[in-house]
């Protein structure tokens, strides 16, 4: 009985404690003129419910106080936009004090000099750098013919296996990307770098607490790691006084680059390709083969296109730039594939002002979190919207559609996209033109905070 007295005391001061605690952060952060909505604990915030429960988090919040909410997620105060109207509106008005805010993780760990973190003037310069990197011309050339390489030689051996699919697209993103980045250095440095690329990639979206064992800690220690690699390839091509034909090279070839880089922004510049290149054309092309595998209609009619580009071509010849514009049908399914797995959900802003947004006062240094996830469902968009149906897009009016948010929206819309579809269409065509494949079954899929199979996701291969 005495334990049992005990115990119950102890409960009920830690209860106490805690709405306590509950109660002061909502008190703190209660003021005139904020939306509606809850705050969780004081540091924490509603982080662990947000990443756990993902959309239904959203849901729920969303249900009790509107499109338009406050919550504490990832480190700071954040408002929470559900509205597409006013979405557009965020993301098209970065110059009346919307900015990029992405979390202190992902700043500390991709770099204050990435693309993501500068705005005004800078921000201009440093996509001018990279749209110099990813111009049509830059693809046709030189990136096409690296990728058409690479692939050939990453999808040769598959037949007759049982492989994961999401670890060989992961593989397959970010060596495709690094080979594209410092060509012919990327394979004295790949085994050693690709293991501090994923810590570093789960780092960048967890609670800033630098402690030992925490993503966020790997993922500084990691990239502490990536800058001496890069650091020391830089300073070989240097000593060397070599040209070099790849991305690298011409961030370093000042004398015919109007945008001049120091090496601190450059190495920023890479990890920002490599991070924002390397999870959207691996999980798309996973989710690809998922759907293609569920829906065996859509893969004859993927399948007949490629085949239609192959028997043009010799067994050597690689795909080029003439060969992936008629792919018409290899696009929309690229496309759907995006919209329905939800790759991207949100994009975050930051107010540099206080300001009033919705009928609410924002205060200064807030972060607004650009929902975009449920207008992918949408039923006014994209009718029978939980249906996989990649014919939708051959309607081009649907890519031009104002409240398209699959690569982002306004200054900030993604500047790889063309480069990353190339990407993918390579890997699908020579994918479905070699082989067929069959689930070996059982695994499961994630689809927030990122899409992803947590124990693989796995399929046994056949010639085709």
């Amino acid at each position: 009985m005495a334990v049992f007295f005990v115990v119950l005391v102890v409960a009920l001061f830690l209860f106490g404690i805690s709405s306590a605690l509950l109660r002061w952060n909502e008190v703190r952060y209660r003021k005139k003129g904020l939306p509606p909505g809850t705050m969780g604990w004081p540091i924490f915030g509603e982080t662990t419910e947000f990443l756990k429960q993902g959309p239904n988090f959203m849901k729920n919040q969303s249900a009790r106080y509107g499109s338009f909410f406050k919550s504490h997620i990832l480190g700071c105060p954040t408002i929470v936009s559900m509205d597409p109207e006013l979405n557009r509106y965020i993301l098209m008005n970065e110059a009346k004090g919307l900015v990029p805010g992405y979390p202190q993780s992902m700043l500390d760990i991709l770099g204050n000099c990435n693309i993501a973190a500068v705005h005004g003037s800078t921000h201009k310069y440093m996509r001018g750098a990279l749209l110099s990197l990813i111009s049509p011309t830059m693809i046709r050339e030189q990136l096409l013919p690296t990728i058409d390489e690479f692939m050939r030689t990453h999808l040769s051996d598959w037949d007759s296996k049982i492989i994961d699919i999401q670890q060989m697209t992961k593989e397959m993103a970010l060596l495709s990307a690094l080979k594209q980045i410092v060509g012919i250095d990327s394979s004295s440095i790949s085994q050693a770098f690709m293991p501090e690329f994923f810590k570093l990639v789960l780092g960048t979206l967890s609670l800033p607490i630098d402690l030992p064992g925490t993503n966020y800690k790997r993922g500084v220690k990691a990239r502490k790691k990536i800058i001496s690699m890069f650091s020391k390839v830089i300073q070989g091509r240097r000593d060397s006084r070599l040209s070099h034909q790849d991305m690298l090279g011409k961030l370093m070839r000042t004398e015919e680059n109007k945008y001049k880089l120091t090496d601190e922004e450059i190495i920023d510049q890479i990890i920002t390709i490599l991070y924002s290149g390397y999870e959207t054309v691996s999980t798309t092309s996973m989710m690809a083969v998922k759907y293609l595998h569920d829906h065996p209609r859509v893969l004859q009619e993927l399948r007949k296109e490629h085949l239609a580009v192959r028997e043009k071509k010799r067994p050597e010849d690689p795909i080029d730039l003439n060969d992936l514009k008629p792919m018409r049908f290899t696009r929309a399914v690229i496309l759907e594939t995006s919209r329905m797995a939800t790759i991207v959900n949100g994009v975050l802003r930051k107010t540099t002002r206080e300001m009033e947004l919705n009928g609410f006062v924002i205060p200064k240094g807030w972060r607004i979190y650009v929902y975009t996830r449920e207008i992918n469902y949408d039923p006014h968009i994209y009718p029978d919207p939980l249906s996989f149906n990649p014919w939708r897009w051959l309607d081009k009016s649907l890519e031009s559609q104002n409240f398209l948010f699959i690569f982002g929206g306004g200054a900030r819309q993604c500047p790889g996209k063309e480069l990353g579809i190339a990407e993918i269409s390579t890997f699908l065509h020579y994918f479905v033109t070699r082989y067929r494949w069959e689930e070996v079954g059982g695994d499961t899929l994630m689809k927030f905070p990122r899409v992803e199979a947590p124990n693989g996701l796995h399929i046994r291969v056949s010639s085709h």
